[in-house]
C-alpha cells in the first residue's frame, strides 16, 4: 500500500495562485512588447511600469514558468499587494516601503561576474544566463529575522544548475553572493557605517541543497525592483536576510564569507542563521511569526517547516552557532 505522508510545508493545489491570474499578467506584459514595438516605430512612449526595471521586459517571454508540483505550502500564498509593498532593501532606504525608491534600480544590461575557486572565471549577462536555464515556479515560505512571513511563488532555476555552469574547483567550500555597488543608483550606499557590498554566502553542500533556487521572477513575471531585480537568493530555511538581492557577483572560495549583516552585528546576525523557533534573538522572541496580509500570528516551524530536507545538511556541527 502507497502511503504519502504530507510534509509540513505543503499547500493544497487549490490554494495556489490561480492560473488565469498568472495568463492575464502575461497578456499585459505582452501588450507592453507590443507598446515597446510601436513606440520603436513612432508610436506613442511606453510609460515604465514602477517597481519592475528597465530591462523586465527582455525575459517576460519566459513567463509564467511551469509550476514544480513538489515545492508547494500549508498556507495561501501572500498577494502580492502585501508582499510587494513590504520588503528589505537597505540599498533604498530603511523601511519597508522601499518600492519608490527602487524604481531606481536599473537592470538592463545587467552582467554576472564569476570568478575565485573556478575551471575559468567568466561574465555572464543576465538575459543570457536565463536562458540557458529551465526556469520552473516553487511555493517557498520566505520567514523575516524580524519575525514576519510570506509565501510567495518564486520563478527560477536551482542554484545547483549555476553551479554546474560555473564549475567550481575542488577545493571550493563556500560560494559568495554580492549585490550591485553603485551609490549614484542607491543612496542608501552612502550611509559609511554598513559593510557594503551587500554580501551573503553559503556552503558548498547548502549551495547544492534542493531548495537553494536562484530567483529570476515572482508572481508569474519577471523580478519586481524591490524584490531584488533580476536576480536574487531563496533559502527558505534560513531567515530572509540570507536571500542577497540584484546579484552581480559570484565568488567561489576556500575560506568562509564575512556576510554583510555578520559584519554590522555578528551577535545578532550570524553566517548561518538558519530558522529555530527556540532560539530567540536578543530582542525578541522566534516562537511565532506574523503572516503578512492577514497578521495572523502561527507558530514558527524548526528550518521554516523544511526539515525534512535540509537536517542532514548540519549533522556533526552542533558546536557551530547556527541559528541567528
Amino acid at each position: 500500500m502507497l502511503i504519502k505522508v504530507k510534509r509540513g510545508w505543503e499547500m493544497p493545489e487549490r490554494l495556489a495562485t490561480p492560473e488565469s491570474v498568472f495568463l492575464n499578467r502575461r497578456a499585459l506584459l505582452g501588450g507592453s512588447l507590443g507598446l515597446a514595438a510601436s513606440s520603436l516605430a513612432g508610436g506613442p512612449a511606453l510609460a515604465a511600469v514602477p517597481g519592475e526595471g528597465t530591462g523586465a521586459v527582455k525575459t517576460a517571454d519566459l513567463y509564467p514558468a511551469k509550476k514544480n508540483p513538489a515545492y508547494t505550502l500549508d498556507r495561501a500564498v501572500t498577494a502580492e499587494r502585501y508582499s510587494a509593498d513590504y520588503n528589505n532593501f537597505y540599498e533604498y532606504g530603511t523601511n519597508k516601503t522601499v518600492t519608490p525608491g527602487s524604481d531606481a534600480l536599473k537592470v538592463q544590461p545587467w552582467t554576472i561576474k564569476v570568478d575565485g575557486l573556478v575551471e575559468k572565471p567568466f561574465e555572464i549577462g543576465f538575459e543570457d544566463l536565463v536562458r540557458k536555464m529551465a526556469l520552473e515556479e516553487r511555493l517557498y515560505r520566505h520567514r523575516c529575522v524580524e519575525a514576519w512571513s510570506m509565501a510567495v511563488p518564486w520563478t527560477g532555476f536551482p542554484l545547483s544548475a549555476l553551479l554546474a555552469l560555473a564549475k567550481p574547483k575542488g577545493d571550493a567550500k563556500y560560494i559568495q553572493m554580492q549585490t550591485f555597488m553603485d551609490k549614484a543608483m542607491a543612496p542608501g550606499q552612502r550611509a559609511f557605517f554598513y559593510p557594503w557590498p551587500y554580501t551573503e554566502g553559503l556552503t558548498m553542500a547548502e549551495a547544492n541543497n534542493d531548495l537553494a533556487f536562484m530567483v529570476t521572477g515572482v508572481y508569474g513575471k519577471p523580478l519586481l525592483n524591490q524584490f531584488g531585480a533580476p536576480l536574487r537568493l531563496a533559502v527558505p530555511w534560513k531567515y530572509g536576510f540570507k536571500s542577497v538581492k540584484s546579484i552581480n557577483r559570484i565568488t567561489f572560495t576556500a575560506e568562509r564569507p564575512k556576510t554583510f549583516w555578520e559584519g554590522l552585528q555578528a551577535s545578532e546576525y550570524g553566517f548561518w542563521a538558519n530558522v529555530n523557533p527556540a532560539v530567540p534573538h536578543p530582542r525578541w522572541s522566534q516562537a511565532s511569526e506574523r503572516v503578512l496580509g492577514t497578521d495572523e500570528r502561527v507558530p514558527t516551524l524548526i528550518y521554516n517547516g523544511y526539515g525534512a530536507q535540509v537536517a542532514d545538511l548540519y549533522k556533526g556541527l552542533e558546536k557551530e552557532r547556527l541559528f541567528a
